[in-house]
């Protein structure tokens, strides 16, 4: 009971820790990164492009920071089926989940809500890597669009929040019209953790009585050409948001 309640209290110090080092990492981006990157030659897609490797390599850096403290231990598979990947799309347990994904991908690219924007932490990263930003202002899905024709891997969580633990996926339907509407093939990646943590319910400081396990998998491609043949861009969409929630829930025995 003692080496469990010592080991329980580090584990929250070691959560600490990682939330503030993720959090001054944000903020050196802001103030050191950014200003050095505008002064590279080339344009704005070279700075973007150099932006997302910089974060995909702190990421890395940073999930194995984690697991060194003992906040939680991650598994991989299949990471060599990212490659040539165009739309990624992964159901989303955990708020740490966007980090294994980027640092799993030097070129990603994700669509961001607004308020990351003005957060103090997070708008250096998103801004220097050329994020989409879905404030309500721009065309998602000309921007999406716009990412692929740069060369970018863009990730979506298609549930468009965190999933409810051990609860079936409600995957709404702009994951699937980003792929219609742009041809893109769907690379599906399946995430689990467990026990269950930093959920949409939870906060950072309860943390689990257990260290937490992360399991990633990487799953073949799905071709969305099916999903295009004789249908509206409308009716695809839905038919392909249908079979993607079957799929997600199947691979994650997630049935009702």
């Amino acid at each position: 009971m003692l080496l469990s309640r010592i080991n329980h209290c580090w584990r929250w110090i070691g959560t600490l820790i990682s939330f503030l080092v993720f959090g001054l990492g944000g903020f050196l981006v802001l103030i050191l990164v950014l200003p050095a990157l505008c002064l590279l030659p080339g344009g704005k897609l070279r700075r973007e492009i150099q932006a997302q490797k910089i974060i995909h390599y702190s990421f890395r850096i940073y999930i194995g920071l984690m697991r060194t403290l003992g906040v939680l231990t991650y598994q991989i598979e299949n990471i060599e089926k990212l490659k040539g990947a165009k739309l990624i799309l992964a159901n989303h347990p955990s708020l740490i989940d966007v980090i294994f994904l980027i640092a799993m991908v030097p070129n990603a690219n994700c669509i961001v809500k607004g308020a990351l924007v003005r957060n103090l932490f997070t708008k250096g990263p998103i801004k220097a890597a050329g994020y989409i930003i879905n404030d309500g202002t721009i065309d998602v899905m000309e921007a999406a669009a716009q990412a692929f024709e740069k060369g970018h891997a863009l990730i979506i969580f298609p549930e468009g929040t965190r999933s409810n633990p051990m609860q079936p996926l409600q995957l709404k339907r702009g994951a699937a019209n980003v792929a219609v509407r742009t041809d893109a093939d769907i690379t599906p990646v399946l995430i689990e953790c467990s026990p269950a943590t930093l959920t949409k319910n939870d906060r950072w400081y309860k943390v689990p009585d257990k260290c937490v396990r992360f399991q990633v998998q990487v799953k073949d491609r799905i071709k969305v050409a099916p999903y295009l043949e004789n249908m509206c861009p409308s009716i695809g969409a839905r038919a392909l948001t249908s079979d993607l929630s079957e799929y997600f829930n199947k691979e994650l025995r997630l049935y009702e």
